[in-house]
Order: structure tokens, then C-alpha cells, then sequence
């Protein structure tokens, strides 16, 4: 351990290797800086209007982008806890893991990946980015958030099965210095990745259940779930699910976080990482699953991806939410004049493509919906 009670492969509270832009000392830790800042940060705000599986206008108690993201934080401060590591610049991580993510879920980003193919393209982990170094801009003195190497790095570093920032495209001066480290991320930016697994696996078994996508039958397919039933419902098989839903995933959280922490040990004494450095050198994430809980984790999501990714009413979403951002993207490219000026003004510099990206990756879902209707509706001229 280190004077901090860390781990010495763990970022120590205030050991950063800097910001993009120099600022005053202070004696609070860096990394809560950051925290506040991305809390504080209008693109955080939106998540709450962004959907994470099913849209929000289906019903109150459906996960959105911002309480997915609340949850992987939670998540992320649990296991770095449990591995004595960093856990408010886990924390931090987490909470600005989705800032760059588009409206609709995962069919925003596919649809702006398609139109952006031949220009730079479109990664939501490479977005997030974006947004903490440039678009928001709070402060007079520069652009951006002005957050840590340690979170920026995280970020472009960020992997999970539905993540893959490698697919980006070619890497600015910025990402090579980001990545000119190592390929893996500091162990606080392992966690957030695993975290944020952890939450989607979890939580979008709670909203497949209320949807009528997940019934006892067939979460009976899953290892972990039925581990986790018999050990909340023992003695009282007869309980709803309804009623033990939360209980039951109380237990799951609890195997996977303690399982991870155990494997995680065991990993990070084998590597031979003294410290931050040497684990980013290390070729492969030393944060993770028992190959045994892997192996039922996978076979969880694949539960999952059969019956709620391609639930019906998420497909249909899907196709919806695609053709509503195409069709406001390709409005916007034919007249970028549309666009509001401090967007516009942008547009010689960096390009229609671009700039359009950035304005449509910031929308929430309920502000593309409205905004077709402007562009489209033909009795409608606001």
C-alpha cells in the first residue's frame, strides 16, 4: 500500500501528469476538479434526455444515458474500493464516459458512423473526448474542461462489447499523446470499462423485465441469474419476480463485483506492474472477470442481445431514431446556413461534415425529434 492506503500500481490522488492548459495549484485533488467540472457541464445535463435501450417517452422508469451513467460511476467507486485503488478518478471516469454519445443509443451512433465514414468518422469514446477538450467551454481562458491526461486517456482508452474507440479513424497529435503511453489505461480507467459492463448487463435486465422482453423462463437460461435467484429466494421459490428483481440483481452486483476484485488481484500480482506506467505498457487490461464468470457473463448478454437489443420495440426504435438523424444531418448539409451561427461560423474552418456531427451528436433525442419537425413539418415555420 501507499501512504494513500493504494495500491502502488494505483493513481495516487494527486499524481497527474497535467492538463492541456497550466491552472493555479490547489490542495484538493485534481481529479476532483474534474469531477465537479463534468458535473457541472451541459453535456452531462443532456444524458438525461438520451436514451439508453428504451426510449424515455415509453415510460418514467426506464434507464436513461444519465442514470446509466450514475450507475457505472457507482459501480466503478465499488470494485476501485475493493482494489484500493483511485476510486474518486474512477468515479470521474465514469461519469464522463458518455458525454460524446448521440441520441437514440447505439442506433444514433451507427447512423452518425455511416454518415461520417468517408469524413473522420464517428466514435462515441472519441466524442467524449471532443466534447471535454472543445465543445463545452465554460471558461474564458480556453476551450474545453481542461481535465486530466489521467481521464482524457480513459477515455480514448474506454472498451467494453459495445465499445470500440480503435475503430475511430486515423489519431490527431492529441490521441497519439494520449495513447503514446501504452495500450491500456491506467487500472482506475480498467475499472470504469468493467463497471460500465457491469451496469448495462445489470440494469437492462431490471428494463428488459418491465418492458415484458425478460420473464422467469427465460432468465432461467442464464447461470448467474439463477445463482442469484436461489440465494435471495431460497425457502420462497413461490415470490414473483416482480417483487425480487432488485434483490436478485443486489446479489448479482455483488458476485461480479467481488469476483472481479479477486481475478483483478490475481492478475495485477502476476503482470509484475510496479506502477502506472508499466500497467499501461501492459498489453493486455489487468481489470476483469474469472474466466469461469467471464464465460457466464457472456452468456448473459447473449441472453440479452436476443431478447432485448432485438426486441421488437427496440428495432423499430432503432430504424426510426436512424432515419430521423439521417434526414436531419443530410438537411443540415445541404444548407449548413440552418445550423445556429455559433456552428455555422465554424464550417470553413472545420468542414459541413464535421461540424454538423458535433451539433447532432449533442442533441437529445426529444430536441432531433423536435428539431425534424422544424425542418420538415410542412406547416410548421418556428
Amino acid at each position: 500500500m501507499t501512504g494513500h492506503g493504494l495500491i502502488p500500481q494505483a493513481v495516487a490522488p494527486h499524481a497527474t501528469r497535467g492538463r492541456q492548459h497550466d491552472e493555479p495549484s490547489s490542495a484538493e485533488s485534481p481529479f476532483e476538479l474534474d469531477r465537479r467540472r463534468i458535473l457541472n457541464c451541459m453535456a452531462f445535463r443532456r444524458l438525461m434526455h438520451k436514451t439508453q435501450v428504451f426510449v424515455s417517452d415509453g415510460g418514467d422508469h426506464f434507464r436513461t444515458r444519465l442514470t446509466h451513467t450514475l450507475e457505472v460511476a457507482s459501480q466503478a467507486e465499488r470494485l476501485a474500493r475493493l482494489l484500493s485503488i483511485n476510486d474518486r478518478l474512477a468515479g470521474a471516469i465514469a461519469l464522463a464516459h458518455d458525454l460524446g454519445h448521440p441520441p437514440f443509443g447505439h442506433a444514433g451512433e451507427v447512423e452518425l458512423a455511416a454518415l461520417m465514414s468517408d469524413h473522420g468518422g464517428f466514435e462515441h469514446n472519441m466524442q467524449s473526448l471532443r466534447v471535454v477538450d472543445y465543445l463545452e467551454h465554460p471558461y474564458p481562458d480556453f476551450r474545453g474542461l481542461n481535465l486530466t491526461f489521467e481521464l482524457c486517456e480513459s477515455l480514448v482508452k474506454h472498451q467494453t462489447r459495445y465499445d470500440r474507440p480503435e475503430r475511430s479513424g486515423p489519431a490527431d497529435a492529441r490521441l497519439q499523446s494520449l495513447r503514446q503511453g501504452g495500450p491500456s489505461p491506467p487500472l482506475e480507467g480498467q475499472v470504469a470499462n468493467l463497471a460500465d459492463a457491469i451496469a448495462y448487463t445489470l440494469h437492462d435486465i431490471e428494463d428488459g423485465i418491465g418492458e415484458g422482453a425478460l420473464d422467469e423462463t427465460i432468465l432461467r437460461g442464464s447461470r448467474l441469474w439463477c445463482a442469484a435467484w436461489q440465494q435471495v429466494c431460497e425457502g420462497s421459490s413461490s415470490r414473483p419476480l416482480l417483487a425480487v428483481r432488485r434483490p436478485v440483481l443486489d446479489a448479482l452486483a455483488a458476485r461480479l463485483s467481488e469476483d472481479a476484485a479477486e481475478a483483478s488481484r490475481a492478475r495485477i500480482a502476476a503482470s509484475k506492474a510496479t506502477d502506472v506506467d508499466s500497467v499501461r505498457r501492459h498489453p493486455q487490461e489487468l481489470i476483469g472477470f474469472s474466466d469461469s464468470v467471464r464465460a457466464d457473463v457472456d452468456e448473459l448478454q447473449d441472453l440479452l442481445l436476443k431478447r432485448v437489443y432485438r426486441n421488437h420495440r427496440v428495432v423499430r426504435m432503432d430504424s426510426k431514431a436512424r432515419r430521423l438523424i439521417r434526414e436531419v444531418f443530410q438537411a443540415y448539409l445541404a444548407e449548413p446556413q440552418l445550423l445556429p451561427e455559433r456552428f455555422f461560423a465554424r464550417v470553413a474552418e472545420q468542414g459541413p461534415h464535421r461540424v454538423i456531427c458535433d451539433y447532432v451528436a449533442g442533441m437529445t433525442d426529444r430536441f432531433c425529434q423536435r428539431e425534424h419537425k422544424r425542418l420538415f413539418a410542412p406547416f410548421s415555420f418556428d
